[in-house]
C-alpha cells in the first residue's frame, strides 16, 4: 500500500534547492525562460511531433501479457469489501481466484443440468 506523502523538511528542502543552482546540465528556469518557450508542435517537425504525442505520459502502453476484458458485474457488496479490504491490487487477486475456481464448478457453470444443487434462471423465453 502506498504511504502518505510527506514533504520535506526545510533542511532537506534547502539541500534539494541548492543541488539544482549547482548543476550546470540542467539550470532551473527563469522567468525569460519561460517567456521564450515555445509550444512542441511550432517546434518539431511534423513527423517527429506526431511520434513524440503518440502516448500521452500516463497512458498505458503496450500490454505485455493478454489484454483483459472489460465487463459489467454484479457482485455481492460484502465480497468486494472482503477484496478491497486486501488493499491496492484487489481486482487483480479477486481475478486470480475466480482463475483457481475448482474445475468442477466451472463445468457446473457451463452446463447448469449437471449439477442440480445449483440454482441457475434460463435465459430462454417461453
Amino acid at each position: 500500500m502506498v504511504g502518505k506523502i510527506v514533504p520535506p523538511t526545510k533542511t532537506e528542502d534547502a539541500l534539494i534547492n541548492r543541488g539544482i543552482e549547482t548543476d550546470p546540465e540542467n539550470p532551473e528556469w527563469t522567468h525569460e525562460n519561460f517567456a521564450r518557450a515555445r509550444p512542441a508542435k511550432g517546434v518539431f517537425p511534423p513527423d517527429l511531433y506526431k511520434a513524440a504525442i503518440k502516448r500521452y505520459r500516463g497512458q498505458r502502453g503496450p500490454q505485455k501479457t493478454p489484454v483483459k476484458q472489460d465487463i459489467k458485474l454484479r457482485i455481492d457488496r460484502d465480497i468486494i469489501a472482503t477484496f478491497k479490504a486486501t488493499g491496492r491490487g484487489w481486482q487483480s487477486r479477486m481475478n486470480d481466484a475466480l482463475r483457481r475456481a475448482p474445475p468442477d464448478l466451472l463445468t457446473a457453470l457451463k452446463n447448469p443440468k449437471a449439477d442440480p444443487s445449483r440454482k441457475v434462471k434460463s435465459r430462454t423465453k417461453r
